[in-house]
């Protein structure tokens, strides 16, 4: 008998996460039924962080009131532990790109008050260890929306944060932040990450303008400079405020998304019972190499000394160098190249039948 782990990312658009390692691992079972099969799902702190987390076990899903980016009232769900003491929470439930209609879409407008009413909820709950995953953002203000909505006043020209929740003093803050953009600048948050939240070439100086000042009076406020600490930039400015906020926290840490879920489900515990383990994205491209989930399950693989496979819905060769230099195999789940429109609807199927694809291949594994 052989132990197989499944932990992939999801495909973006088409299935989560808990779905694609479902998928494969139904392909596998249907070849090689006596084989044990973990199914271990990731995210990297974006949509779908929730869901990988939950299907770990040991939570249990809440709902809390708030508000989406542009204010409409919303109820958005977020994770506690069985012991009361633990959340994990998605900025993107709150204040996600996905949450807007494409003509909603308000990149001077939107705002992170929703993401600030979550996590005041789960404050209220009594947790007091956060995991907060900012991936997926729809708006572009600094986090000055969560600084409001923790008791911060932020308007044009003045910061005071007297009145910031005392409770944040106990809190533990853990960022999964899976970019190294500054703030500010070609690099910053509005340049890079602006035009897909639907700022125009002006919006995009106007943000970045505005951010400039926001900046200066939160640093001047915190006594802290943080606008070119890597990750400053992730979430249109989110990561600057949660750094600005450090002395403000018991303790906050901007790490990698795919590192802190894969803590969160136990992934290396689980590598240390597997002969092979199978991962996968959406595409495996040149973004493989800057830390997507991919890439870190084959380091931890490869730590480990368990063999890897990595599958894609798409294959780029920048993303099958990446994983190379880590003796992953990298596989496509579709025999032929398929328009992308056409592979997102095809819905689990094909990953089933890739999943049986790997299993007949497996004669390297013990029967």
């Amino acid at each position: 008998m052989t132990t197989v782990l499944f932990a992939p990312d999801s495909f973006k658009g088409s299935l989560t996460s808990v779905e694609v390692a479902r998928a494969l691992a139904e392909g596998w079972q249907r070849v090689r039924p006596d084989d044990e099969l973990l199914l271990t799902p990731l995210a990297d702190g974006g949509e779908g962080t929730l869901a990988a987390i939950a299907a770990a076990g040991g939570w249990q899903e809440m709902t809390s009131p708030t508000v989406d980016p542009i204010g409409r009232p919303i109820d958005a769900a977020w994770l506690r532990s069985a012991d009361g003491s633990r959340a994990v929470v998605e900025l993107a439930a709150a204040s996600g790109l996905s949450r807007l209609a494409l003509a909603e879409r308000d990149p001077l407008g939107a705002t992170t008050v929703g993401t600030g009413l979550l996590l005041r909820a789960v404050l209220d709950a009594g947790p007091r260890r956060i995991v907060l995953g900012i991936g997926g953002s729809a708006t572009n203000d600094g986090g000055a929306g969560i600084l409001d909505a923790l008791g911060g006043w932020v308007e044009p020209g003045r910061i005071d944060l007297a009145g910031l929740d005392v409770r944040l003093a106990g809190l533990d803050l853990l960022v999964a932040c899976d970019v190294s953009n500054p703030l500010l600048g070609t690099d910053g948050a509005a340049a890079t990450y602006g035009p897909q939240k639907g700022a125009t070439p002006a919006d995009v100086e106007t943000l970045d303008a505005r951010l400039a000042s926001y900046a200066a009076l939160l640093e001047a406020a915190t006594g802290r400079r943080e606008r070119d600490t890597p990750g400053a930039g992730a979430a249109g400015g989110v990561g600057f405020a949660l750094l600005c906020l450090t002395d403000r926290l018991h303790s906050l840490s901007l790490e990698p998304g795919v590192d802190l879920v894969a803590g969160e489900v136990e992934l290396d515990e689980k590598l240390a019972r597997a002969d092979l383990v199978i991962t996968g994205e959406g595409r495996i491209d040149a973004q493989t190499a800057f830390g997507k989930t991919a890439l870190g399950v084959a380091r931890r693989a490869h730590a480990a000394g368990v063999r890897c496979i990595a599958v894609g819905g798409g294959l780029e060769p920048a993303g099958i160098a990446a994983l190379a230099p880590l003796g992953v195999e990298v596989l496509p789940v579709h025999l032929r190249p398929i328009p992308v429109a056409e592979a997102m609807a095809a819905g689990a199927g094909p990953l089933v039948a890739c999943g049986e694809r790997l299993a007949r291949g497996a004669t390297w594994l013990a029967a």
